[in-house]
């Protein structure tokens, strides 16, 4: 599928704006995560790269399961005169509906920064414990100044020790990587 960041940002941007005035955060994220799981399904996808395909009829089907889904979400009270259903109109007539899993990912990004949050990762080699889980989050906040997020998950190739992934940044504290390091420290 395309690269649509560039195209993405400004459609990421306005629907944001809306969201905030509207105190919608929430629902535009829900929606918009909806909706671009639906557009990047390969039968979706192939009708939206078809040529000559309909892009109204696409944003209409995509808006009607949205509604089916999500039906108590206000942004998409008034059927296809809703404001999603007009935001996926707009995409379609500029040919922008591959760009719905882009523009969901810009708009995350701004609303964690709206909200003061952090999403975090944390692959551990082995279980970690709520106590444990707990003071990583504090350290986090107090290093990051937000509200952190934590998602657990295992991973035994990594030997010991775990790994963070904070936005696009890693902090890899694993045996695996100490290892790997070493095996080409001593190839050199």
């Amino acid at each position: 599928m395309a690269d649509h960041g560039t195209t993405a940002r400004p459609y990421a941007q306005a629907v944001f704006e809306i969201a905030r005035t509207d105190n919608q955060l929430g629902d535009w994220s829900q929606f918009l995560a909806l909706a671009a799981e639906i557009a990047s399904s390969p039968d979706v996808g192939s009708f939206l790269f078809k040529p000559g395909a309909d892009g109204h009829a696409v944003a209409d089907a995509i808006a009607g399961i949205c509604r089916e889904k999500l039906p108590a979400l206000a942004l998409l009270r008034d059927g296809p005169k809703s404001v999603g259903a007009g935001f996926l109109k707009v995409l379609a007539e500029n040919q922008r509906l591959g760009a719905l899993p882009d523009i969901l990912g810009r708009y995350e990004v701004l609303k964690a920064d709206a909200e003061r949050t952090l999403d975090v990762v944390l692959t551990s080699a082995s279980a970690v414990s709520d106590d444990q889980q707990k003071r990583i989050i504090d350290s986090l906040n107090k290093r990051f100044g937000r509200q952190v997020r934590l998602a657990v998950q295992l991973d035994p190739t990594l030997i010991g020790g775990a790994r963070l992934q904070v936005g696009d940044r890693v902090i890899d504290g694993s045996v695996r990587t100490g290892l790997d390091k070493l095996a080409t420290a001593l190839r050199a």
